[in-house]
């Protein structure tokens, strides 16, 4: 039998049992990535101009991580935070500040620090310096995290799904931090980013144009809403048969083609060919049975399906039909999609009691289960900056009730785990009052509508959607409200 120990495969980790030193490096041993002439630039620059560099160090995210020297991170660290407090940064005042904090030998002393107030540099340098600061810290982001993920990998203490979930997670954020520009760390930056949100907000309404989010498509939702919003988690929940895949595949359509943003869609329940077929026609505006019916095509027909082909085909729509996929393997790909297209700009979900969590915890409880699918839903909408858009299912709460609430659903008939209500930005329950009618005479006259019971939004107020729904195309669309219906706020 080989020797494992001796085996080729395991030579990669060899050098995981290294250590690398910081200051000098042995015989052998790889240096780890710095720059220190650039370092030593941006202190500088620092020193000349205050309140012009730091401000634009913090405005792009530099940390003291930036800086492989620890005399280097204790230099910055003064500088930001006497910026920070108004405080002037000349050479007296930082040297004394040093001292009483028993840091001016770690820095080099009074040598070390002149030799930073002294270098030569010069503005025209900074951004190109601070770009080769962030690349050698996403290099020794990389190495600290394949390190990690390799011991841990060794060690085989926690689950295999969870730790690869934890390790993408980790590649995924120094992406992120790779892409950051300048303005997106401070809270200035942000409170600035909100109010001028909130002005939009005002223009949009004194003109009566547009909403700020991402439009669905169906216009007295987007006024409640103001739109889906980056992060937020919208769940649309119904009992069976009332067309909930129908109305999210509604608003993806109206996101992918009409808004021409990308879109992702999972689908645990139907084939990708049904739900393209789905799409294609409602989009074209054409019943299928009818054309089953009839078993051809009129010319007029032909033209609406050609010209539905070509925008399905020119949408940036993406479908992925795994089914029972667990919370993990989805981030995973919606993660992916977003490293491959740049960009995302919803995702949909049918449905979320059909997805899993591999956990032990949640081995053992479906309501944990379900709970941990949902807070991990909310947290890949916080993660990507995206909308997510999940159906959920309805338990018989509705088929349960009498007189005038007979089928009408509740917040509360939302099946396995109050954890969906918690994690929720808004819940739409969906309504077909046909479905429960007494008679067929009643059926008849309700056949076409439909409800949407905004019961929870964190953006705006809550009440009744009026819809009407077309069974041929599989389509939900805005009305009127009728005199006897009622905005239940």
């Amino acid at each position: 039998m080989a020797d494992i120990q001796k085996s080729d495969s395991n030579k990669p980790f060899q050098s995981f049992q290294k250590n690398n030193k910081k200051e000098g490096n042995e015989e052998g041993m790889r240096q780890v990535p710095q720059a220190l002439g650039p370092e030593k630039s941006i202190l500088s620059l620092l020193t000349l101009d205050s309140a012009t560099y730091i401000s634009r160090c913090i405005g792009l995210g530099v940390s003291e991580d930036y800086f492989y020297l620890p005399a280097h991170q204790i230099l910055w660290n003064i500088f930001s935070s006497r910026y920070s407090a108004n405080l002037p940064t000349d050479i007296v005042s930082v040297a004394q500040a040093l001292s009483d904090q028993n840091q001016l030998e770690a820095v080099g002393g009074h040598a070390g620090l002149t030799e930073i107030y002294n270098y030569t540099t010069t503005g025209a340098y900074f951004e190109h310096h601070i770009e080769i600061l962030r690349d050698k810290f996403i290099l020794r982001s990389i190495i600290s995290t394949t390190t990690e993920a390799a011991t841990r990998a060794f060690d085989s203490e926690e689950e295999v799904a969870s730790l690869l979930d934890t390790i993408e997670k980790d590649i995924f954020s120094i992406r992120e931090r790779s892409s950051k520009s300048e303005d997106d760390a401070s809270f200035t930056a942000i409170l600035n980013q909100a109010i001028a949100n909130f002005e939009d907000t005002l223009k949009r309404a004194e003109k009566g144009t547009g909403v700020l989010g991402l439009t669905t498509g169906y216009e007295e939702l987007d006024k409640r809403c103001n739109g889906l919003k980056a992060g937020d988690m919208f769940v649309i929940a119904a009992r069976p048969s009332m067309g909930k895949t129908s109305f999210l595949l509604n608003i993806i359509e109206h996101i992918a083609l009409d808004v021409k943003k990308p879109a992702l869609m999972f689908s645990c329940e139907m084939p990708a060919p049904q739900i393209a077929e789905r799409l294609l026609f409602a989009r074209a505006g054409i019943s299928r049975n009818e054309i089953l019916r009839r078993k051809t095509l009129t010319k007029n027909e032909m033209g609406h399906f050609g010209k539905a082909i070509k925008e399905l085909r020119e949408a940036k729509l993406i479908i992925d039909d795994t089914a029972g996929i667990s919370i993990n393997e989805l981030r995973a790909k919606a993660r992916r999609v977003v490293r491959e297209l740049g960009q995302l700009s919803v995702i949909g979900i049918d449905y979320l009691q059909l997805m899993k969590s591999n956990t032990k915890q949640a081995q053992n409880s479906r309501e944990r289960e379900v709970a941990e699918i949902s807070a991990g839903l909310k947290a890949l909408a916080k993660e990507l900056k995206i909308p997510v858009i999940v159906l959920a299912q309805l338990n018989r709460g509705p088929e349960s009730r009498t007189g005038s609430s007979m089928g009408k659903p509740m917040m509360s008939d939302l099946r396995e785990s109050g954890a969906i209500e918690q994690d929720a930005d808004m819940i739409g329950l969906l309504y077909r009052p046909g479905y429960y009618a007494k008679d067929e005479e009643e059926r008849q006259a309700l056949a076409d509508k439909a409800v949407l019971t905004l019961a929870k939004n964190r953006n705006g107020a809550v009440g009744n959607i009026p819809l009407s729904f077309t069974p041929e195309l599989m389509k939900f669309a805005s009305r009127e409200r009728d005199e006897n219906e009622m905005d239940e706020d």
